[in-house]
């Protein structure tokens, strides 16, 4: 199939074609990846040994991107291959990319590669010849992008080697968040330092872009807010209960309550009760967090949703009350529970965004052929949204079919990829006509043009706002925000319209930097950051080395219980942590079978483990070469008692000790003692 771009297109690919690095700023529907895949075409034509990665942030843009794009145009000629986390030929990544011309593969697949020090699957970045890097604004602090970048940029300064060429593609590189045009400059400056790149926008056909992507019209469905909340008043004040039940000086310093602020409050007031080993102000966070979550959700959605939320946490607890502490705050809810109910069902003080919603939705759908989307923030809110949609008459009446797509994981409101896939396929073929989702469809989804967007109850940057209102691309589209007047998200959307244009105008003056002047600032900005990477490394290590791992005590995040020793823990592939010790089995049970729709290479999901004493999730057994059983433990949910005191590690990268690799045969060899393996 021939590729035929259009004037702006064939504009922004001319500094690529000359073989310099590039970032192509085009807006969301400007046709960036097929710019791409031109580009990769006239580099494999051009180019001695070519081999070319193009590097994606999610999972489901392989396949997108490899059937919609990259194989239609290259595939009769050249020898492409998909590559994802879900792929079984993963662990074969470095024949894969000898056998091939073009891989195309999450950015984690590449980066777990060249960290390997297997032969079938380890590459180096010279074994390419051109690195097409979408989405890649990403490419900042400690993004994968990022870690991929850091090599080559350490590369270029040490000068290292060959280098492939780099293709970053964005709709908009943003202002990282600054208000000042100075430092929304420095933003756009180091973007283009960490890509190598120059960053290239159409000049001369504007108008050409605006008549393929118009911008919809943009609409504030504004509501007052509730005149009354019993429900939300009533939430209050049992929060309020357990604020009194913990000392004075505890509850003082926490902020308001139903806000964010609050949220991160109670997250460090968790962290001290852990730390000072006070049982009674790390479970009263803990149960104060999820009432916060409750009226987060109140605040967006139904208040069913949010009686629900609670329900669910003390039902899931009732039998793992502990002491004086447990069964206070259990009291408090039960005591609660009957009038907390009634208030949810009391129709006149539901949330008034919903009835927004409802209007706005019946307006687009009543006398039209329509398709739309509603961006939520949270998986819970997709799921909320879904129910009310689905139980309300009047959006029934008017034929709206609603489909749910959120991120992938192994959580109960994730999804995996053959759903995901099957979703995108049905509202394609107008199955359903209206997609409720997460960030997860605002970049680079190949979805069909809508004629409604809606961004209800987010609060996100100017990137996601911009991609996310370009999802509207049918004619007389409409891009609403549903918010409360006065409220966060108003607040939020208007100032991201601000930075939105901000962006054009830093990227702009970028752009009219001298080219001696523009090397100069990069040059500088990739020593710092070489210079702060190599720090950052070292400090890391030293931080390893800190204790010896017999020097760690591994607790119970839930009851203190000292369960194990650092020596216990080994690691496996780098990235799952088991306790090899047999006595360890009697500190936890065992519950239901884990399913992944991944298979892996070595293992297996067995059942999940928790706290034998207090019922904390530990996290799950696995089954290494079909015979070892393992306990694999999620850091987060135990506490490290250290020579300096107690330390709470949210991340296995983060803890204090070296984590020695996890040995089969040794382990084998400790089960069986009367077994001579020596050679």
């Amino acid at each position: 199939m021939e590729i035929t771009l259009r004037s702006y297109q064939e504009e922004v690919v001319q500094t690529a074609l000359k073989r310099e690095n590039s970032i192509i700023w085009l807006p969301t529907g400007g046709g960036k990846t097929r710019a791409a895949v031109y580009v990769a075409k006239r580099h494999l034509e051009t180019t001695a040994n070519a081999k070319v990665a193009v590097l994606v942030n999610k999972v489901h843009l392989v396949d997108q991107h490899f059937a919609k794009e990259f194989n239609p145009y290259l595939g009769n000629r050249y020898r492409i291959k998909a590559i994802s986390g879900d792929s079984g030929d993963k662990d074969l990544f470095g024949c894969l990319v000898k056998d091939s011309d073009l891989v195309i593969c999450t950015a984690q697949i590449l980066e777990n590669a060249l960290n390997s020090t297997e032969e079938e699957k380890h590459v180096d970045l010279s074994d390419f010849t051109l690195l097409v890097i979408d989405e890649c604004h990403h490419t900042q602090k400690e993004s994968v992008y990022n870690k991929i970048m850091g090599r080559y940029v350490e590369k270029k300064v040490r000068k290292e080697g060959k280098l492939p060429q780099v293709l970053g593609l964005t709709a908009s590189p943003g202002t990282g968040g600054n208000k000042s045009l100075d430092k929304a400059v420095e933003h756009v400056l180091q973007v283009c330092a960490n890509l190598d790149s120059v960053i290239v926008s159409t000049k001369d056909y504007t108008p050409a872009l605006k008549e393929v992507v118009p911008r919809p019209r943009k609409q504030y469905d504004i509501v007052e807010r509730r005149a009354t909340d019993p429900f939300g008043d009533h939430l209050k004040s049992m929060m309020s209960m357990i604020h009194e039940f913990m000392p004075s000086t505890v509850s003082r310093s926490l902020r308001d309550m139903g806000t964010q602020e609050y949220e991160a409050d109670v997250v460090e007031l968790e962290k001290a009760g852990v730390i000072k080993e006070n049982r009674l102000i790390a479970q009263c966070a803990l149960h104060l967090r999820k009432y916060n979550d409750a009226l987060l959700i109140h605040d967006t959605v139904r208040m069913v949703d949010a009686f629900n939320v609670l329900d669910e946490f003390y039902s899931s607890r009732k039998n793992k009350l502990l002491d004086g502490t447990d069964f206070f705050l259990q009291g408090v809810f039960d005591e609660n529970r009957m009038e907390l109910k009634q208030l949810a069902s009391d129709a006149r003080f539901e949330n008034p965004k919903l009835a927004q919603l409802q209007l706005t939705l019946l307006e687009e759908f009543r006398e039209k052929t329509s398709r739309g989307i509603i961006f939520s923030k949270t998986r819970r809110g997709t799921h909320c949204l879904y129910d009310w949609v689905n139980t309300n008459h009047e959006l029934l009446k008017v034929n709206i079919t609603a489909g749910i797509l959120t991120g992938t994981g192994n959580g109960a409101d994730h999804m995996n990829q053959c759903e995901q896939k099957s979703t995108i396929a049905w509202f394609r073929q107008g199955i359903y006509n209206l997609l409720i989702s997460t960030s997860v469809a605002e970049e680079g989804l190949d979805i069909p043009e809508c004629n409604l967007v809606v961004r209800y109850g987010l609060l996100t940057n100017e990137i996601a706002q911009q991609q996310a209102s370009g999802r509207a691309r049918a004619e007389n589209s409409v891009y609403s925000v549903v918010a409360e007047e006065g409220g966060r998200e108003l607040r939020r959307e208007l100032t991201n319209e601000y930075l939105e244009s901000l962006t054009s105008k830093a990227i702009d003056q970028v752009q009219r930097m001298s080219p001696r002047e523009f090397r100069l600032k990069i040059s500088e900005l990739q020593k710092i950051s070489v210079l702060i990477r190599i720090e950052a490394e070292r400090k890391k290590d030293e931080r390893k080395q800190r204790y010896s791992p017999a020097q760690v005590q591994l607790q119970c995040r839930g009851c203190f219980l000292h369960v194990c020793s650092g020596e216990d823990i080994r690691k496996i592939e780098n990235s799952h942590h088991v306790n090899i010790n047999p006595e360890f089995k009697r500190h936890y049970k065992t519950g239901g079978q884990v399913f992944l729709e991944k298979t892996f290479e070595d293992w297996e999901p067995g059942r999940v483990i928790s706290c034998s004493k207090c019922g904390k999730d530990w996290g799950l057994e696995i089954k290494f070469k079909k015979v070892a059983i393992l306990p694999c433990l999620k850091i987060k949910n135990f506490s490290l008692n250290t020579p300096r005191g107690k330390v709470p590690c949210k991340f296995w990268k983060d803890v204090e000790f070296q984590v020695t690799e996890f040995d089969f045969m040794d382990f084998m060899s400790s089960r069986f003692p009367d077994l001579d393996l020596d050679d």
